[in-house]
């Protein structure tokens, strides 16, 4: 499966790099996510199956921990790349890649073979899926038009969240569900995913913000812009061992509680970055930022998934799996939305005895806008449009503060006190893995 995931993942990255126009791209980009998903699932069992005792857990809080190290490092090769080669080649560099996984997989990672078979869901999958987009959509919508009372903005929010109920409701069902709720009747698993749910939505709105604040209103080059998210990567690289460390001498919640109040904390403090504000100080809230999400995301999922039943362990993973992407899914689409609707609000007056045309271009985006204005020789609508930005930026960041400090407010609630413990999880018969092979 992991082995079929990278050739899948390779193969669409190649075609994405090359692709004519952006119905190739997206459709490139949606056999990515294909690739995507038959990896994460996989290398979760590989680590369960592979790894016992504290060294499980040490490996599950490396996995979940380079997922936020890919993110912050992902814009500075990205804006390598863009400055010295053609766009296409943010796509290229996921073939060699894979390739290098590809190789690693044949000599160092043992195979095996869950004992315990698993059908394919395609109802659960296919609710799932259009439950999800038309939610998304709806959302999305929202922000281009600035309106909630259209029929197409509420019309897909409802008819997603109706279809994502059938799912659950199908899911109980099922004999052997490809998402089981039932999970998130135990008290530390389900607070645990809501939590990580919560913070992935506040990490991929605040990245989303991010870039645009810096390529945009800031006018970094892709190459500075990478750069400058270089205390991220440090920040989770260096979050995740020290949390490890600190949770066997206190314990998960006196250690993840605290670290995501001060991530979304950090996701707040974008409330008061400007178009002046010193980079130094920027570069600081990236690396308390990236420090207190890796000694949230890497403990937390390593808990969650140690903790149950090596039987339920893939049942665990997709479900922690689902609802991070979800978080990042439905955090991009209502962050983008606040941003959108705010920035109009903001821009309206400065357009006034503005051409049509100039007007229309320049509420779509601030992008938008500080492009008109060279082409119509307007820099005061391009300021203008800064303004706006960061002004939409600052209540954007304010509502994902609060989500984010939900978050923790469910961790503190749901983890138990330091001194409760829980049997240790038996260990997977590697024998009968390997045989069945």
């Amino acid at each position: 499966m992991f082995t079929s995931g990278l050739v899948i993942f390779a193969g669409s990255s190649l075609w994405a790099a090359y692709a004519n126009d952006a119905v190739q791209l997206i459709a490139a980009r949606a056999v990515m996510g294909v690739g995507s998903a038959l990896i994460t699932p996989a290398m979760m069992a590989i680590l369960m199956w592979t790894f016992t005792g504290p060294a499980r857990a040490a490996a599950i809080g490396i996995f979940s921990a380079s997922a936020g190290v890919g993110m912050a490092a992902g814009p500075v090769l990205a804006g390598f790349l863009l400055d010295h080669f053609w766009w296409g080649s943010v796509f290229l560099i996921n073939v060699p890649v894979a390739a290098l996984a590809l190789v690693g997989l044949a000599v160092l990672v043992p195979n095996f073979r869950s004992p315990t078979p698993r059908p394919l869901d395609p109802a659960g999958m296919l609710l799932s899926i259009s439950g999800l987009v038309a939610l998304a959509y709806g959302l999305i919508r929202a922000g281009q038009v600035a309106a909630w009372s259209r029929t197409d903005v509420w019309a897909p929010i409802v008819a997603g969240l109706i279809l994502l109920a059938v799912f659950v409701l199908v899911e109980l069902r099922v004999k052997v569900p490809s998402f089981d709720p039932r999970l998130f009747a135990q008290r530390t698993f389900g607070g645990g995913n809501v939590a990580l749910g919560l913070l992935l939505f506040g990490v991929a709105t605040i990245t989303f913000y991010n870039a645009f604040y810096l390529q945009g209103a800031l006018g970094f080059s892709p190459m500075k812009a990478g750069l400058a998210n270089i205390p991220t990567a440090f920040g989770a690289l260096a979050g995740a061992p020290l949390a490890s460390r600190l949770v066997r001498r206190l314990s998960l919640r006196l250690v993840t509680v605290p670290a995501l109040t001060i991530a979304a904390l950090t996701m707040g403090g974008y409330g008061f970055l400007g178009l002046h504000t010193p980079l130094v100080w920027i570069e600081t809230l990236l690396l308390i930022q990236g420090l207190s999400i890796g000694m949230v995301i890497g403990p937390v999922t390593a808990a969650l998934i140690s903790d149950l039943p090596l039987e339920q362990a893939g049942a665990g993973s997709a479900v922690t799996n689902t609802v991070r992407q979800t978080g990042s899914v439905i955090g991009i689409a209502v962050g983008g939305t606040i941003m959108s609707i705010e920035y109009r609000r903001a821009i309206e007056p400065s357009l006034e005895g503005a051409p049509g045309p100039v007007q229309d271009q320049a509420r779509v985006s601030a992008e938008q806008a500080r492009h008109v204005a060279t082409a119509v020789h307007r820099p005061t609508l391009a300021q203008a449009a800064d303004d706006a930005f960061v002004h939409a930026m600052h209540v954007g960041a304010g509502w994902i503060a609060v989500i984010a400090l939900l978050g923790a407010a469910v961790l503190l609630i749901t983890l138990p006190a330091a001194g409760d413990k829980k049997s240790p999880i038996p260990e997977p018969d590697h024998e009968e893995a390997r045989t069945s092979v």
